[in-house]
């Protein structure tokens, strides 16, 4: 049998994702604060987008293109520079009137012998624009600098102040020194009690417990710090696995404490933090922004509507389009203006086909979870993607992009598009199911009406009560979402409601 060549000619369908189904995409799976940012550095990036809430700029001319070719779009590019060499004269070529004031001199200045008319300036010393000076100290500081300002009040020595310096860049988020004390010693080249008295020193800043190597010298450092670190505290530090598995009778006994002390000592501990530097390190809080709102209207039916404030107001500026169009001259320019056109429509198009599915989408989970919106989590009905695809006729892919990061207020609070998509459980005659979330919430409602240790009900007591309410649950099932919860067992729940009363 010969091989040989041959050429066909073949015919078929393919799936082909091009560039811009790929942004579109990508769009749909961004929340807003990220969408915001991807608008911007597509405003920056193409000149014929321009935001919806401002007038447009009318003075602009053809070479403004040129300018925004892709090689001159780099921060390095050449023109930038020699721009910005031409707007900074020399300082001989400033008269002092100018220096001062930013502005030509003025003549009645000049004539008062080179006064400066201070009344034309902003108020409160601004930096630039309408900022004051105010706004510049709003940072908090780090941990860092915090231990770095008490240790130039604390009157060490230039060694000393080296080793220190050495020993709080070595601080974590946390407050906890992450370095080996030989291994400084070796480095700095000193002995390791050297290096060890210093770090008793930094270890009585504030806030107490910073600097510890342990979690056991932490609390020992915050003890200290308010003079309740005794022998008996010492031995309960030394023994924080038995506090962890609340083995209160083991504790005691290594104490050397009755039951009233063991339980002030308990309470002491807990008023402590492990994480004595965390404050300094919090960032700072981000407003959740919803991105649906759902109001009940006066007929009893739900109206959603998208948050205005969340959607990008971006529009193609045709005008400069047609001017720039008429004035590129080289193949290039014409290239860039064409490629920047088509991107700026279709993301114009983008936002407005992410905008129009993510109500959709929306519309279509209030539909399904109106019991929720109108009695609660206990009305929560089991929901996934493919229910909501095949009602809105969508991919389920689409669907689960389009509820990823997005936030709906709704009457009961705001909460993620994922949050109303919750597993099976089924009921125990055949009924409708039960949602997991709203089961969950069942288990945290029979633990939290606990008063007493009769009332404490084992895993196998909440699956009889279930079952007696309807829901299908195995033992197994009904642990797992109580360690989810992080409820403990009905052996520890016992014992906490003993130690507490």
């Amino acid at each position: 049998m010969a091989l040989g060549h041959r050429l066909e000619l073949r015919q078929g369908q393919g799936l082909v994702i091009t560039p811009q189904l790929q942004q579109a995409i990508k769009l749909l799976q961004l929340s807003n604060l990220e969408l915001d940012a991807f608008v911007e550095a597509e405003l920056e990036r193409n000149p014929l987008l321009q935001r919806d809430d401002g007038p447009a700029e009318t003075e602009r001319t053809v070479e403004d293109i040129a300018e925004r070719t892709p090689e001159n779009l780099g921060l390095d590019a050449v023109s930038d520079s020699a721009a910005s060499q031409q707007m900074d004269a020399a300082p001989d070529d400033v008269s002092p009137g100018e220096r001062a004031t930013g502005d030509g001199a003025d003549p009645a200045a000049e004539q008062a012998g080179g006064q400066i008319d201070w009344s034309r300036t902003g108020g409160g010393g601004s930096f630039e624009g309408d900022g004051h000076y105010e706004e510049a100290l709003t940072r908090a500081p780090t941990l860092v600098e915090h231990l770095t300002e008490q240790l130039a009040v604390a009157g060490l020595s230039p060694a000393q102040n080296v080793v220190a310096g050495v020993l709080i860049d070595a601080v974590d988020d946390a407050g906890y020194l992450r370095a080996d004390l030989e291994e400084v010693a070796d480095r700095l080249g000193c002995d390791l009690a050297f290096v060890e008295a210093v770090l008793g020193v930094l270890q009585g800043f504030e806030p107490a417990g910073v600097m510890a190597r342990d979690v056991r010298e932490c609390l020992a450092l915050q003890l200290k710090d308010v003079n309740r670190y005794d022998p008996c505290m010492a031995a309960l530090l030394d023994n924080l696995d038995l506090l962890a598995r609340r083995d209160m009778n083991a504790l005691r006994k290594a104490c050397g404490v009755d039951d009233e002390d063991l339980r002030e000592m308990v309470a002491e501990i807990r008023a402590l933090t492990p994480r004595p530097g965390a404050a300094f390190h919090a960032d700072p809080p981000q407003t959740l922004t919803p991105d649906v709102h759902v109001r009940e209207t006066p007929g009893g039916l739900w109206h959603v509507e998208l948050n205005t404030d969340t959607l990008p107001k971006v529009l193609v500026d045709q005008r400069y389009h047609a001017r720039v169009s008429k004035g590129a001259r080289t193949d290039q320019e014409k290239t860039f203006v064409s490629d920047s056109f088509a991107t700026a429509n279709w993301l114009v198009k983008s936002l407005d086909q992410r905008a129009k599915t993510i109500l959709k989408v929306s519309s279509e989970i209030v539909r399904q979870q109106d019991g929720f919106l109108a009695y609660g989590v206990e009305h929560l009905r089991p929901l996934n993607l493919k229910t909501v695809a095949d009602a809105i006729g969508m991919h389920e892919s689409t669907v689960s992009r389009v509820t990823s990061n997005k936030y709906i207020a709704t009457p009961r609070g705001v909460f993620e598009l994922k949050y109303f998509f919750t597993s099976a459980i089924q009921a125990t005659e055949g009924g409708e199911a039960h949602s997991a979330a709203s089961v969950r919430h069942k288990i945290k409602a029979l633990v939290e009406a606990e008063r007493s240790e009769a009332d404490v009900h084992s895993d196998d007591r909440i699956v009889e009560i279930l079952k007696e309410a309807g829901v299908d649950i195995a033992r197994r099932t009904v642990a797992k979402y109580r360690e989810a919860l992080r409820i403990p067992s009905s052996v520890e729940r016992r014992r906490l409601i003993k130690e507490t009363a």
